[in-house]
């Protein structure tokens, strides 16, 4: 009888203990997501109206277009291949002088039109935290996974027409913290 009342608390102990383990984790992970949060930087003085979300499925697009007739060898081509769903969002952006995305990232491209103003952005892995300067009938290319922030610097609003493409039902947007070869920018 003895046996079973000892063998019965150990069990006890490291059923104790292994919930103590698992209430550690979870009390670590929530810190660094709250932490990770407080550190991330938001938008300031942007306004953001969507014009459509659609979901596709695998994309598989590729088109050549012969652009000089006289010259055989002389196309425009381009190509769109994904791998499993994806979400399609057109939104404008709205960003007053001054105003700021923050630093933020993207798990898929997007292409930016910048269609009034001028768009200063910067990237968390240069190190000299160099601007790049986009003005108005112009775009760029935000590839994805990079981290950097979008600002008007100038003194009238600047508008961006943005299409971005990301795996089916995750978020468009990631906040990100500042990097450190940015300290003039803190907020972004």
């Amino acid at each position: 009888m003895m046996r079973g009342l000892t063998g019965l608390g150990r069990s006890r102990r490291r059923g104790s203990r292994f919930a103590a383990a698992v209430a550690l984790v979870a009390i670590v992970g929530l810190s660094v997501a709250y932490v990770s949060g407080a550190l991330a930087t938001n938008p300031v003085g942007v306004t953001t109206a969507t014009f459509g979300v659609a979901r596709f499925d695998n994309i598989d697009s590729t088109t050549k277009t012969d652009i000089n007739p006289g010259a055989a060898t002389d196309f425009w081509q381009a190509r769109l291949n994904t791998k499993g769903a994806s979400d399609l969002y057109v939104l404008q952006n709205t960003i007053v002088p001054g105003g700021t995305f923050g630093w933020h990232s993207h798990r898929g491209p997007s292409l930016v039109i910048v269609k009034s103003g001028t768009a200063t952005f910067y990237m968390a892995d240069d190190p000299t935290c160099s601007p790049h300067v986009v003005q108005a009938g112009s775009g760029f290319v935000d590839n994805g996974h990079d981290t950097h922030v979008v600002r008007n610097e100038g003194s009238v609003d600047l508008v961006t027409v943005v299409v971005s493409l990301v795996p089916a039902g995750f978020a468009r947007r990631i906040n990100e913290p500042a990097p450190a070869n940015c300290p003039d920018l803190p907020n972004g």
